[in-house]
């Protein structure tokens, strides 16, 4: 997976962990300070930036092992928990749209939790919670958290599944996903589209074709997909 194409932007590292609670499968999301300038008050996986450190010293140019040496870095660092990089299945990849500020080109590694309990900083991490992932979607459109679309959409891909035992087995037969971003504003509503969606190519919300695409109306969030 190294080999994508992937435009210009700071690499970055995410990892989605999961557990078996008492109603299921859940996620461990934490929510950015409000004091920060890059998603602040979002709740997200623990992650960051690929910093020079986490290159592998037999290989300096494998960038996939980079990622995750920086996603079982910043599980640690946020969230007090340690992993091993291969504990971690590679998940997709998310890039932003083009034009904006700030593009941190993601991995998003997907694993089970380890052991421990999590302790989170209080300074750039201020709360966490274990959460079934659809009901961190619903609470999204009840306005009671805030979250950004990569994280809405591994969310919504996670909701199918009962455990981590079921999660995990289906997640590592499936290829990764390179997810490019492109924004679409249709009037009132502010949606993003993926190939191969027609948006994604600058056409017209409205165009016939494949769905690829999420539409953020002020009342909730919709994925449509064609199969």
């Amino acid at each position: 997976m190294s080999q994508w194409a992937i435009p210009d932007g700071v690499p970055a590292a995410t990892t989605v962990l999961l557990r078996d609670g008492p109603d299921g499968l859940e996620t461990l999301m934490l929510r950015r300070s409000s004091t920060l300038n890059f998603a602040a008050g979002a709740w997200v996986f623990p992650g960051g930036r690929v910093d020079p450190e986490d290159a592998h010293p037999e290989r300096p140019e494998d960038e996939e092992a980079a990622a995750r040496a920086a996603a079982v870095r910043e599980a640690r660092e946020e969230a007090d928990l340690v992993l091993a990089p291969d504990d971690l299945l590679l998940l997709s990849r998310w890039c932003p749209p083009a034009d904006v500020a700030r593009r941190f080109n993601t991995w998003f590694f997907i694993g089970a939790a380890p052991p421990g309990a999590v302790t989170v900083d209080g300074g750039e991490i201020d709360d966490h919670v274990w959460i079934p992932p659809a009901t961190a979607i619903e609470r999204r459109d009840l306005g009671e958290i805030e979250l950004v679309p990569p994280t809405w959409i591994t969310l919504h891909q996670l909701c199918p599944f009962d455990d981590v035992a079921s999660a995990l087995a289906d997640i590592a037969q499936r290829h990764p996903v390179l997810w490019m971003t492109k924004l679409v504003q249709s009037g009132d509503v502010r949606s993003v589209a993926w190939d191969p969606d027609p948006a994604h190519r600058g056409e017209p919300l409205h165009t016939a074709g494949p769905r690829n695409r999420l539409l953020m109306h002020s009342t909730g969030w919709q994925y449509e997909r064609s199969d």
